[in-house]
């Protein structure tokens, strides 16, 4: 018998993108795809080389704990980033990108029974790790009229974790450090675990986002972090978890029996990646020219661009969503509904600036000629 959970899941949003592009191409529609936000960008030779320099002879199986000179290599990109200090040995562990680790913390933690609460719209992938669980799933809204932050009065009592996403995927938005450290102090009082997914703090156009890592007291706090976005390494799959020790204890505990340890040749090509800034400012760089592509582009057509002050993404209100991806994917160009992300995204389509300048270029006449 299949899991009553898994049976009752709706398709992966995204997975719906993917059947809407390859229909398109079988039709032999040149797709500019603003929809999934896997990087195009190339991964840096210096981080490739350090890949095919690692690869031995035999490769054995990787242990959950990692390298030393991996988690090394994190802690220290976490002092120059944040300023923090965190134990190597006992605060980090390599995790096999981030996906995984997040759909499993609820299981590490036994939220069975109890609540885990994540604000949306959001990534899929808080409330399926929950569900998968057996804990309970609440929903915090975010909403433009609160900058996409949540009103932390709404938290229920019975609370073993708290998600949050900053910057923010869909919208874009940041969050202070004041916003932190107030969830640090409920945290406290009610004893429950804050889970700060900062896979985008790395693409910044103005200001250098802060972390959940930067408040007085992160005994609560689980970090989780990963090259994907800042380093243009999807398909390597390599992140890490900063977070206290009986956490990483636990962790490192789970981790053997769910074989998910990255493998040894990736976590010697990621140590260079954290070690090095110049590969990720010019990534940034890559992003902006795409950014003062688009924006003019979407603002001609009359709809708005919201929040989006970092990631990857353009947040965009929009008279009707349904029928604007509609008219876009009539066209070739395909763009994630809000709905895709929750209910709160109604209203809302989600440029992924994905494609090569090149292409933004193209669907940016194409939007003028809408």
């Amino acid at each position: 018998m299949i899991n009553p959970t898994l049976a009752a899941m709706a398709t992966y949003p995204f997975v719906r993108l993917e059947e809407a592009r390859r229909d398109l191409v079988a039709r032999g529609v040149e797709v500019i795809d603003f929809g999934k936000g896997d990087p195009n960008e190339p991964t840096d030779p210096m981080i490739r080389q350090a890949l095919v320099d690692a690869l031995p002879e035999r490769a054995p199986y990787p242990l959950a704990a990692g390298l030393p000179e991996l988690r090394a290599a994190a802690a220290g990109w976490c002092k120059r980033r944040f300023g923090v200090e965190v134990d190597p040995d006992s605060e980090i562990v390599p995790t096999y990108g981030s996906k995984e680790a997040i759909f499993s913390l609820a299981q590490v933690l036994d939220s069975r029974g109890r609540t885990v609460v994540y604000c949306e719209p959001a990534y899929p992938v808080y409330e399926r790790g929950a569900l998968f669980a057996d804990a309970r799933v609440a929903t915090l809204p975010l909403t433009r009229e609160s900058g996409f932050l949540p009103d932390l009065d709404r938290l229920p009592e019975d609370v073993e974790i708290v998600w949050v996403n900053y910057p923010h995927n869909p919208t874009g938005a940041v969050a202070p450090l004041s916003f932190y450290e107030e969830l640090a102090e409920r945290a406290r009082a009610q004893g429950f675990w804050i889970a700060s997914d900062e896979a985008y703090t790395e693409l910044w156009f103005e200001e250098p986002p802060v972390s959940a890592l930067q408040v007085e007291d992160r005994s609560r706090v689980i970090v989780f972090q990963t090259l994907s976005k800042r380093s243009s390494m999807t398909g390597y799959r390599s992140g890490f978890i900063a977070a206290p020790p009986e956490i990483i204890g636990a962790l490192k505990a789970y981790r053997p029996t769910v074989g998910t340890a990255p493998q040894e040749f990736v976590q010697r090509a990621s140590a260079v990646a954290w070690n090095d800034e110049r590969h990720v400012e010019e990534t940034r760089a890559r992003y902006a020219a795409k950014r003062d592509v688009m924006i003019p582009a979407i603002g001609a057509r009359g709809w708005e661009i919201v929040a989006s002050d970092a990631t990857m993404y353009l947040w965009v209100a929009v008279s009707d969503e349904d029928e604007i991806v509609d008219q876009l994917l009539s066209r070739g160009v395909l763009v994630s509904p809000g709905s895709f992300f929750g209910p709160s995204g109604a209203g809302y389509i989600r440029f992924a600036l994905v494609p090569t300048l090149d292409e933004c270029r193209r669907a940016a006449a194409i939007l003028g000629d809408l």
